[in-house]
């Protein structure tokens, strides 16, 4: 299995980081290589949190 596989969409990704406040460093950096992994996880959290109240 490849780890590069995509769990979750650029555009839910930008979407989640717009709401956060990230996004205006990824698109001011041109990616994600200066997000904290901190932030990053926020945004997984709550990709989870959304996920979770789909199934709901």
């Amino acid at each position: 299995m490849s780890r590069n596989r995509k769990l979750m969409s650029e555009n839910l990704k930008a979407e989640i980081a717009k709401e956060l406040g990230v996004y205006d460093q990824v698109k001011k950096d041109g990616g994600w290589s200066n997000v904290s992994s901190k932030k990053c996880g926020n945004i997984v959290t709550k990709a989870i949190e959304i996920a979770n109240r789909s199934l709901e």
